[in-house]
């Protein structure tokens, strides 16, 4: 792919630069392309350098936004020394994508024991029209309190996109944030939830001791 940029490109269009400082030489050419709906495109130009920095400093990687096809590009360069380098940045792009702030998304680089499922609410139960909102009202919890309880308790990170559900953590978080909005969904009331997530804290805290 050729990766010269125009004079007039944009900052997203020129980003393709080798990075400084090049290690041990590796081949490069291999690249990731990860879509950007139209819902997460502002927020892609507004956090563009939050996003650039730590792809090309620490992972030594080449990326750029392609505009006319919606999709930031990751390439592999002579300066990247670990193969694994690449679907990190990948992943790290993509939960932007979906939805998560940049600084949760960071943790897929810093940490290899994350992964990010995703579900729908109607895979759970089929639900429609009011029932449906209703349902992903539940998630949120007034003011959002909801959810963000679930986020401490399991040490995840949830999205909530309409109708799909993204959770972001360790496999065995993740589990436990699912089976919690499960029940949400399903018409559990809130405080018999927590309550359920609470004795599951509580067991692993007794499990480490």
């Amino acid at each position: 792919m050729d990766v010269d940029v125009a004079v007039n490109a944009t900052p997203q269009e020129a980003a393709f630069q080798e990075p400084r400082k090049p290690k041990t030489p590796r081949k490069s050419g291999e690249m990731r392309k990860v879509f950007i709906p139209r819902t997460r495109k502002t927020a892609l130009k507004e956090q563009w350098m939050k996003i650039f920095t730590p792809v090309v400093e620490q992972l030594s990687l080449m990326i750029r936004y392609n505009v006319k096809l919606s999709q930031v590009e990751i390439k592999a360069s002579s300066a990247t020394t670990d193969p694994t380098y690449l679907q990190k940045a990948a992943d790290f792009v993509r939960a932007f994508a979906l939805g998560f702030e940049v600084e949760d998304a960071l943790a897929l680089i810093r940490l290899d024991d994350l992964f990010i499922e995703s579900f729908d609410v109607t895979d759970v139960k089929a639900l429609k029209g009011d029932h449906l909102s209703r349902a992903i009202g539940r998630l949120a919890g007034k003011g959002g309190r909801t959810k963000f309880t679930i986020e401490n308790t399991t040490k995840t990170r949830i999205v909530l996109q309409n109708s799909k559900i993204h959770i972001m953590g360790s496999y065995k978080y993740i589990q436990h944030a699912k089976r919690a909005l499960s029940h949400l969904i399903l018409g559990s009331p809130a405080s018999k939830v927590y309550g359920n997530l609470r004795s599951v804290a509580a067991s692993q805290n007794s499990q480490r001791m």
